[in-house]
């Protein structure tokens, strides 16, 4: 629900897809689904999927789709949910007929994988993840690629074929209109001539069941208009006020209160620039927005280049999430006594997906912290487990304590963590990473400008004094990097080896005194 809620918010105007398998419980979920605000349900079947699915996955995950549309419909319909979402449904639909009985179970929009392959020239065989697909499609190697002979033409005339069998067997059911057809599961019957040993036992009577139905229920989506569930939303009030500087990209700055009710602040405003300037968005320091309070969860979610985010007090869940160029500060409030890198002040899965940006905490961190960050800068001064889990890029500084299996599959990036007393290589899982002590003099001075700007805008007393004796603490950083990447910069020649630059403005701050 959060998810949905925060892509809404992400573009007001976008339809959220949500995909099920087609499994046990899969209506119960998405009634669910559909009670947050999505606008669309997939119900999957387990004879779709990837050419490069495992077999024992083929054969043992999942459920055909129609038994699992065929609860989807049925639980809608109990819960008089089918007017406010539509259901589509996949897996290995090839014909006419399977469209028909989709459209007859509830569904109303269809995907087709493997049979629209076909007709471009795959010949299925499953090794879509090797690349050496033979037809040409599932590879980069142009030896291959030459091979590929599909033509749009050849998908249109199979999907014309469909689309002909398709009202052939309308006109045969009685049906004028493709919509009147959808979820008239009277029009199935189970075959009654079954010859086949296996099949004679089986029954689909509740498959084929009908709900009863209230008079006017609808049966099928009939909303046209999506539901936001947005008005109350803290940033519409935040946006009136600052229209003008947006529309300007004049320097603004405010001051207001939150609550753990206000979620997903600041997305949509991004949204709004990103309307307005794309992905470029806004010059950095073009609005400032300080916050006192108790942050809601996914807080600066997607959030833009020239916004920055300061709070406060503290934050819950999913903090900067998918963040793209903005800045986000959460700092203890002024005069607290306790002290900060001993109190957790943001929840769990922080920095999920951020791919450029930064974030400064003033505090502790919950678990998953930065995980999949693949391009983000952040500060924090302690983290809980799984810290840089499937890290593919950015920079993370912890001033602090980890918990256990930090840097689980990352694959990209690094990491800085301040390890005084030396036990970080029991909590760090080395299958895919290797530490690294001893920071040479152009990593020192990036990594002392991080701490800088952290200390800048967070006031961090922790980070005052590690700055004032830094000749000193500079040593008891360790840097936790990607195996395969480590071993790449190991073999190079020193002077083709990359230098590893944080922030080239951090350093210039820093040479320039500034910082």
């Amino acid at each position: 629900a959060q998810l949905i809620y925060d892509l809404r918010c992400s573009n007001p105007a976008a339809r959220i897809s949500v995909k099920l398998v087609a499994e046990v419980g899969v209506g119960t979920v998405a009634a669910g689904v559909a009670k947050a605000g999505a606008d669309e349900v997939l119900v999957s079947g387990f004879d779709g999927g990837t050419g490069a699915s495992p077999l024992s996955s083929i054969k043992h995950a999942g459920m055909p789709w129609e038994i699992g549309l065929a609860e989807t419909q049925q639980t809608l319909i109990l819960n008089g949910l089918c007017d406010r979402i539509t259901v589509q449904t996949d897996g290995q639909l090839r014909t006419g007929r399977d469209v028909v009985v989709a459209a007859l179970l509830g569904a109303e929009r269809f995907g087709f994988g493997a049979g629209a392959l076909v007709t471009l020239g795959c010949i299925l065989l499953r090794k879509c993840h090797e690349g050496n697909c033979t037809a040409g499609i599932a590879t980069q190697r142009e030896e291959l690629r030459c091979h590929f002979a599909g033509k749009p033409e050849h998908v249109e005339r199979y999907m014309l074929f469909v689309a002909g069998e398709v009202r052939e067997l309308m006109a045969q059911l009685g049906f004028r209109r493709f919509e009147d057809m959808v979820g008239r599961v009277d029009h199935l019957a189970q075959r009654q001539a079954i010859e086949h040993w296996k099949a004679k036992g089986l029954d689909f009577s509740a498959l084929l069941a009908m709900p009863k139905i209230q008079d006017g229920q609808a049966i099928r989506c009939t909303r046209t208009e999506p539901r936001t569930f947005l008005a109350e939303h803290l940033d519409w009030g935040i946006l009136e006020r600052l229209k003008n500087a947006i529309e300007s990209g004049k320097p603004a700055r405010m001051e207001l209160s939150i609550r753990n009710v206000h979620r997903s602040v600041g997305t949509i405003l991004s949204h709004h620039i990103t309307k307005l300037y794309g992905g470029k968005g806004l010059p950095d320091g073009t609005l400032e927005l300080h916050f006192r309070g108790s942050a809601g969860q996914s807080f600066g979610a997607f959030l833009t280049h020239g916004m920055t985010l300061v709070l406060e007090g503290e934050a819950n869940d999913h903090l900067g999430k998918g963040l793209c160029g903005g800045r986000i500060v959460v700092k203890v409030p002024e005069g607290s006594k306790f002290l900060s890198d001993e109190n957790w002040i943001a929840g769990n899965s922080l920095l999920y997906g951020a791919t450029a940006g930064e974030a400064f905490l003033n505090g502790l961190a919950g678990e998953r912290f930065a995980v999949r960050n693949s391009g983000a800068f952040a500060v924090v001064e302690g983290v809980g487990d799984h810290g840089c889990e499937y890290m593919t890029g950015g920079v993370v500084v912890v001033l602090g304590r980890t918990g256990r299996n930090f840097a689980a599959g990352m694959t990209g990036g690094i990491a800085y963590v301040l390890d005084e007393h030396q036990i970080f290589d029991t909590q760090c899982s080395l299958d895919t990473v290797l530490i690294e002590g001893g920071i040479g003099p152009e990593e020192a001075l990036s990594l002392r400008a991080m701490v800088a700007k952290h200390v800048e805008w967070t006031q961090s007393r922790k980070g005052k004094k590690l700055l004032d004796a830094w000749p000193n603490m500079v040593g008891c950083f360790v840097k936790v990097i990607p195996l395969e990447y480590g071993q790449t910069l190991r073999g190079s020649k020193p002077e083709a080896r990359p230098v590893i630059a944080l922030n080239a403005r951090m350093i210039e701050e820093v040479v320039n005194g500034k910082a």
